[in-house]
């Protein structure tokens, strides 16, 4: 997906066993986030960043919703263990994944391998895509404060 293209209407079920849909969101902006792997330090770091200052996002209308292919006990696992107050999608079968277009091929130490794309989106109140965060420009420990930074916050 790209920048003026419109989220999927079903995002996927969440850490709760809630299914999580776009219109959930209409009226407020959305931080939509895919990350590799729950519990490892990047993601820990990316996810506490977003958590530590979701007051912040949401003064700016923002709400956060993370995904990536862990199943949804992992999801339950990371957030409880975490203290994350947001969603986190358990995408399984990677569909969200590939129709947001953050999975494909990685090279990591030389070695290449398919999965996820550390990616933020954030859409809009109508569910449109204003800007894409891609793998090389996010930086886990102060991602919220590159979000805000973009927003003017």
């Amino acid at each position: 997906m790209n920048v003026g293209d419109k989220i999927p209407d079903v995002l996927g079920v969440d850490q709760n066993g809630n299914e999580i849909k776009a219109a959930d969101f209409r009226g407020r902006k959305l931080v939509l986030y895919s990350y590799p792997k729950a519990n490892t330090s990047g993601c820990t770091a990316e996810a506490c960043s977003l958590q530590q200052h979701k007051a912040d996002l949401e003064a700016a209308g923002y709400a956060i919703v993370g995904v990536s292919k862990d199943k949804t006990e992992l999801q339950k696992k990371f957030a409880d263990a975490n203290g994350l107050t947001f969603p986190l999608i358990a995408d399984t079968d990677t569909s969200l994944l590939q129709t947001l277009g953050c999975w494909g091929e990685k090279v990591a130490c030389g070695r290449r391998t398919v999965g996820i794309l550390r990616t933020t989106y954030l859409v809009n109140e109508e569910g449109i895509i204003t800007k894409i965060f891609t793998p090389k420009e996010i930086k886990t420990k102060i991602h919220a404060e590159q979000i805000l930074d973009f927003i003017g916050k």
